[in-house]
């Protein structure tokens, strides 16, 4: 038996699988949840000591034979995340996470450092937006000035692992585009964005190694620590948006991926680099040797979970009020910004129910309304794909919004595709062991392509194959329209 590990590092939980890449059959899984730090502030924090705890249990529920048989390892992790770390791996203060939005202030600050918007969008393909890793850095210089004069390591959290696994400090393409400090058209840090935070931290940023390169090997320490072969080789890794591009097989054009998770992302792979911010398309690079423009919103699952909790109601219960509606909700609209928003850009953001009348004030369109509010923002990101050129011929859909009929139904009707679900539930995981056997089999000399193994390893379920009503689409598209008027009507109340 010989197997490649994936793991997950979410802001809920993290996960570890095993895949047996001879058979194709995934052999055992765990996991364990994670805490989170949430201050009213908009404030989004977890401690290094529970990301270490997180690996030791999900790697003891792993069968000794299991965790004998591997052979690489790639890890996957919520993307931007600061994990800031003194010369000895020490924290020097909490992981501030992707939605956290207490750094509005400093992305302001950033941005005007670098010249505006424009220079800012020239250097990194991006703005500087709350999510990304760039402000938090400059919150810790302007809030911890003792503690960021300590400061060594500059972290992300699926580095942070890749750290405790190999003991090397190295970062990949696909995260580092995320942090709003990788120029990712010409794959380097960028100097001007650095030098507008701090002229020192330039020089503390990690080397940034190709996507099928190893970060290291597991060392002694890690192996004796939990359990697994000493010397495997361990991936680059990369952002849980990039191992889900590979997990769900978005490794060629054409090929969109959904994410229907806490947060939202819309995203699919390209030769070339896209971006477009104004429209909330960042210019990533993929963790595949490519290009992966994404859109983010930072409420997706959060609108549903939020919403069902108000009516007391269990997820198949939820769903069904849902289906007892009609698209458009007879007007009914959710606003879904619990958490703030990234796309469109309003960290200070508030959720709202809107277009309630004594007519259609009831807990069926509430209910459908929660599932369409997470899905026009991606509709919108669709628009700006198209706008580029990327001709989407099929969305593959993963997170936990991806096991709801009713769900899947709506998305492929306001998006107008056919949706197709991996069987593999867990793609970040999954395309975090991919990634791993494609690193293994460079090292053994017999170099695979990415798109090849998509296609041999990435299996569909096809009982869960929806395509779009086409009477639906067109009631969606009008609805569509409505809703943006909403956003942008509200958006004022948000500055």
């Amino acid at each position: 038996m010989k197997t490649v590990a994936g793991i997950d590092l979410g802001t809920q939980s993290m996960k570890v699988v095993l895949y047996d890449y001879e058979t194709r059959k995934s052999l055992e899984s765990s996991s364990c949840p994670m805490e989170l730090i949430s201050e009213s502030d908009g404030t989004r924090e977890q401690k290094t000591e529970w990301y270490k705890k997180g690996l030791e249990v999900c790697f003891s529920k792993i069968s000794s034979e299991g965790k004998k048989s591997i052979q690489a390892i790639g890890v996957s992790g919520q993307q931007h995340g600061f994990v800031p770390l003194d010369s000895e791996g020490n924290p020097l203060y909490n992981i501030k996470l992707w939605n956290d939005t207490s750094t509005a202030k400093e992305c302001e600050l950033i941005t005007n450092a670098a010249g505006g918007q424009n220079e800012v969008v020239k250097e990194v393909q991006n703005f500087i937006l709350p999510g990304f890793t760039a402000p938090k850095i400059l919150w810790l210089k302007l809030h911890k000035k003792e503690l960021f004069e300590k400061l060594h390591y500059i972290m992300l959290p699926h580095d942070y692992l890749n750290f405790l696994l190999t003991g090397n400090y190295v970062m990949e393409q696909g995260d580092a585009s995320g942090t709003a400090l990788f120029n990712s058209k010409e794959k380097k840090w960028s100097k001007k964005i650095c030098e507008a935070i701090d002229e020192s931290l330039l020089k503390k940023l990690p080397k940034i190694i190709a996507s099928d390169e190893p970060s290291g090997f597991v060392s002694k320490k890690a192996a004796d620590w939990l359990g697994i072969p000493k010397g495997a080789a361990v991936s680059s890794g990369g952002g849980d948006n990039m191992m889900s591009a590979i997990g769900t097989g978005a490794v060629k054009s054409g090929t969109l991926t959904m994410s229907m998770g806490t947060s939202g992302t819309l995203y699919g792979f390209t030769d070339s680099s896209v971006a477009d911010p104004a429209e909330g398309i960042s210019g990533f690079c993929s963790s595949s040797g490519g290009y992966l423009p994404l859109l983010c919103t930072m409420n997706c699952t959060v609108a549903s979970e939020e919403i069902r909790t108000l009516l007391n109601l269990d997820v198949k219960e939820f769903d069904a009020e849902a289906e007892k509606s009609r698209p458009g909700c007879e007007g009914v609209f959710v606003l879904p910004f619990f958490n703030g928003e990234r796309t469109p850009n309003l960290p200070h953001g508030k959720a709202s129910i809107t277009g309630l009348t004594v007519a259609n004030c009831n807990r069926a369109n509430i209910a459908r309304a929660a599932l369409e509010s997470a899905i026009y923002s991606m509709r919108a990101g669709l628009d700006s794909f198209k706008k580029h050129g990327f001709t989407p011929k099929e969305l593959r859909l993963t997170g936990g919004g991806a096991k709801s009929k009713v769900w899947r139904q709506i998305a492929a009707d306001i998006m107008n595709l056919p949706v197709k679900v991996p069987v593999s539930s867990e793609a970040a995981a999954f395309g975090a062991a991919l990634q791993a056997l494609w690193c293994l089999k460079k090292l053994q000399g017999t170099p695979v392509s990415m798109e090849s193994l998509a296609e041999i390893h990435v299996a569909l379920d096809e009982s869960k194959t929806t395509l779009p009503n086409e009477k639906n689409a067109l009631e969606y598209s009008k609805a569509f329209e409505e809703y943006k008027i909403l956003v942008n009507q509200l958006s004022p109340l948000y500055k």
